[in-house]
């Protein structure tokens, strides 16, 4: 019997609309004005609309790329293999779909924890349609959990937040996209500035146009809107003349992969509102779940960094429009940089903030993570 998923964030703005063997995702690129939903049939889909940005944001991204190999594979007529030759097709599909944007930690996290799924599944299993379902359930139980995840983020940051300040009422300054449209729903960061607004506390948010691509102007400025949440739009080179004014209390943004030491890779920009962040003595927050993580890296400048297409500068729309720039001049377009942990006043995760360790600006994230298991 096929499960409905969509009831999971009603609530909120939808990126991901899934119900066994049927997957829809919202065109974000042509958001704020026009809504869209793509069906995706497959990984060959999946795929493709990760990396023309369809659907964007670490946490989406991975469930994203998740579903859309489970509605292959529910769909998948014909297959009489062995449970062994459906490890080997799932396996060759996820390395593939990891492919498709490589700087975010979830998507890897992701293929990895599904391959532990499926060997776990063949060796029990007498058939490749078993183990297909015990893919397909886990794929379903990610996006469960990143709902879960993602409230627990906005309501620890939220009274982290709090406690920083003998304000009644805070502003608090994002960047990029971080809420429903980058996850299955609710957000991260902007989960935390959502949290803050139910819990009465919030003045104002504040979000940065976060060029070239725009998330910030035509997707969190949507959400807010849509959300009723009291917020005004700024351009990114705007926010150290914001904090000057006193008009921010605190930053928060997302991750797109973590290192253990707690340099932070997220969407190009982050470091610029960072050091401003520091000159003024606004606190800096990162929120991102766990598996945002990669303990693998020791710090960031191991993080592979990916770089855009240069239309995404020489044109209007983040590359989507007509063009604005002269021909014949070279571009260098990062998708994101590193902001180094000594410029980060915590990490906000579903299982509790990560502090500084008594030494000074590191984070002890690997003790973090075995503590809270």
């Amino acid at each position: 019997m096929a499960r409905e998923f969509n009831d999971v964030v009603a609530a909120t703005l939808q990126s991901i609309r899934y119900t066994r063997g049927s997957l829809h995702l919202l065109d974000q690129r042509k958001l704020p004005l026009e809504t869209t939903y793509l069906e995706i049939r497959d990984s060959t889909d999946g795929w493709n609309a990760i990396r023309d940005m369809v659907v964007r944001g670490a946490p989406a991204i991975a469930i994203a790329a998740a579903l859309s190999l489970a509605v292959e594979v529910f769909n998948l007529d014909g297959f009489n293999g062995s449970a062994g030759e459906a490890v080997s097709f799932l396996q060759n599909k996820l390395e593939y779909l990891v492919s498709s944007r490589p700087t975010a930690v979830n998507l890897s996290d992701a293929a990895t924890k599904l391959k532990e799924v499926v060997s776990n599944a063949a060796a029990t299993a007498s058939e490749g349609r078993s183990v297909f379902q015990a893919f397909i359930e886990a794929s379903e139980v990610m996006l469960e959990d990143d709902v879960a995840s993602n409230r627990a983020i906005g309501s620890y940051g939220a009274t982290c937040i709090q406690q920083q300040t003998e304000k009644q009422k805070l502003s608090v300054l994002t960047h990029c996209n971080t809420g429903s449209l980058a996850t299955a729903g609710y957000g991260t960061a902007l989960g935390v500035i959502r949290a803050l607004h139910s819990g009465g506390v919030l003045e104002r948010a504040y979000c940065t146009e976060t060029r070239p691509f725009n998330q910030g102007s035509r997707l969190t400025a949507y959400e807010l809107v849509h959300e009723k949440i009291p917020s005004t739009l700024i351009a990114d080179s705007a926010a150290a003349a914001l904090m000057k004014a006193g008009s921010v209390d605190a930053v928060v943004v997302g991750a797109d992969r973590v290192a253990s030491n707690g340099d932070t890779a997220n969407k190009i920009g982050t470091y610029s509102v960072a050091l401003f962040a520091k000159f003024h003595n606004v606190p800096f927050y990162v929120a991102a779940p766990l598996t945002s993580v990669d303990l693998s890296l020791s710090s960031g400048q191991e993080i592979v960094i990916e770089e855009r297409s240069p239309k995404e500068l020489l044109n209007a729309r983040g590359g989507l429009g007509e063009q604005v720039a002269a021909s014949g001049i070279s571009v260098w377009n990062p998708a994101f940089d590193v902001t180094p942990a000594n410029l980060i006043s915590g990490i906000i995760t579903e299982k509790g903030v990560i502090t500084k360790t008594s030494a000074g600006d590191a984070f002890d994230i690997k003790a973090f993570v075995q503590k809270t298991g």
